[in-house]
């Protein structure tokens, strides 16, 4: 380990304030005569995915001195590959006071080799890490430096889906079933599989790479269409529960009591369209939910109905009467085209922004349809966000042309993160959450939120299997710096992208 420190001369400090010379005040301003030393405590240099939540290296420093002044020391901590001189380094820490440690988990480790050093996985990456301390008021710098390595792995996909005759879409790779991500490399999905054979996707459209059948039933990834293309079958159709952990190479496939919604899509389609069929999302926490947000421009409102395939005009869901008010909840499915209810948004009822939210239930349908007035102000709370879980202090995003759209950008520090609607002090008001569960880390695209109000029974009336109250799912922001956030809350989406 070496230190540098770089010191001012004393006599210097005595000419500045001479009292401070003297030992009762030296003590009385000084925070301890201490050289800048820094020790790295390393759990892990051969990283692993499966232990990718937990500690890689902690790194900790000790106060340095500020040469009896009294003032506040600012420490930078810096990471870059041996021998670069930290020309081009990763600022872990940022001139912060009173921080005197940093530590960082193996997956984070990991993508700051790949991705920010070029590192190889499988080989290991000498690294340097250099603590600054700065203090207040003075140009003099101290300095400590640690050396340590590292070996990256390769993550597995992030995205898994279901392809094959016994699976909703068949062998449309295009089309292929979406499966739930758990935990890194860990996949769930509930449904109905008909005889017939499967396999895993991990990119739509693309056949490879996929996970096939080994000789030993366990997952095996294929790269190679020369590589064998073996498939699971399912000999009896039923509900199943699919379970796929990558790292360990399991897959669990067993039959489960319940009920399948009978549709993987649905389309609103009707005059504001122009008849084109717009996809719907699914709610994310009931498959048998699907939701819209729409503005209706003036004049542009009339008839409108929902498709359950793409440009088919068979299998709809429907009006059970004509020219249906769009508070009207009835809904029937109809098989052909006969009868063809629908409902119609009359000319006064546009020029406003809708929700809607469809139930496919057998025999239970329904279509919920609700002006939506936007929040005036949408707001970031988490220990990631500036003001912590400070609800009522938390920090406010930027309005912009529309009403439905704030956008934000900071600094984030490692934690949680959600917002805020309404900052109802009891947090029981609307939320924006993670719509693929708690303490998952943002995609860095758009991706779909989770939107709910705790206080709305109308809302909470939409879920019939359980309640809402309970639902906390937040983002983990993994990797400390600055970031964009957009939020559309009529689309429900959001994008949170490190700079």
């Amino acid at each position: 380990m070496k230190t540098t420190i770089q010191y001012i001369p004393a006599i210097a400090i005595c000419s500045l304030v001479i009292t401070a010379c003297a030992d009762n005040d030296y003590m009385e301003l000084d925070k301890g005569h201490d050289t800048l030393t820094m020790t790295a405590l390393q759990s892990a240099n051969v990283l692993d995915e499966a232990l990718h939540s937990s500690e890689a290296i902690a790194i900790s420093w000790s106060t340095g001195d500020n040469y009896g002044t009294g003032n506040r020391i600012g420490y930078t901590l810096e990471i870059a590959p041996a021998g670069t001189g930290f020309t081009d380094s990763y600022i872990a820490v940022d001139q912060q006071t009173q921080v005197y440690s940093w530590s960082t988990s193996q997956e984070n480790l990991n993508a700051l080799l790949l991705d920010r050093f070029g590192a190889t996985a499988g080989q290991s990456m000498e690294l340097e890490a250099r603590v600054t301390a700065r203090v207040t008021g003075l140009e003099e710098l101290q300095t400590s430096t640690v050396s340590f390595a590292a070996t990256p792995y390769t993550p597995v996909t992030e995205t898994l889906y279901l392809v094959g005759d016994a699976t909703p879409n068949g062998w449309d790779n295009w089309n292929a079933t979406e499966m739930k991500r758990t935990d890194n490399g860990q996949f769930t999905w509930e449904g109905n599989l008909r005889q017939g054979s499967f396999k895993f996707l991990t990119t739509l459209g693309e056949w490879i790479p996929s996970y096939n059948r080994g000789s030993d039933g366990r997952l095996v990834l294929r790269n190679s269409f020369d590589e064998p293309d073996e498939q699971w079958q399912i000999t009896e159709e039923h509900f199943y529960l699919v379970k796929v952990n990558l790292l360990s190479g399991e897959l669990t496939c067993v039959q489960t009591e319940g009920e399948a919604p009978r549709f993987d899509n649905l389309y609103f389609v009707g005059q504001p369209t122009g008849w084109g069929f717009v996809k719907m999302q699914r709610d994310p926490l009931d498959p048998f939910l699907f939701r819209y947000g729409r503005y209706f421009e003036s004049g542009n409102g009339g008839e409108f109905k929902f498709g359950t395939s793409e440009g088919a005009w068979e299998n709809m869901l429907k009006a059970t009467q004509p020219n249906a008010p769009y508070t009207d909840t009835s809904m029937s499915f109809v098989a052909g085209y006969d009868p063809d209810n629908k409902w119609f948004l009359q000319e006064s009822e546009t020029d406003r922004a809708y929700k809607i939210c469809v139930d496919i239930r057998s025999d239970r349908e329904r279509m919920m349809m609700r002006e939506f007035i936007p929040y005036e102000m949408i707001y970031l709370v988490g220990d990631a966000t500036p003001n912590g879980w400070d609800l009522g202090n938390a920090t406010a995003m930027t309005a912009t042309d529309s009403p439905y759209i704030f956008t934000w950008t900071g600094n984030l520090g490692t934690g949680e993160l959600k917002f805020s609607c309404d900052k109802q002090s009891d947090w029981n008001g609307a939320w924006l959450m993670n719509a693929y569960g708690n303490d998952v880390e943002p995609t860095g695209d758009i991706e779909q939120a989770l939107f709910i109000d705790k206080s709305d029974d109308y809302l909470k009336g939409q879920y019939l299997d359980f309640g809402i109250g309970d639902i906390d799912q937040k983002w983990r922001i993994m990797s400390a710096g600055t970031y964009t956030i957009t939020i559309n809350q009529l689309d429900e989406t959001v994008s949170i992208v490190k700079q």
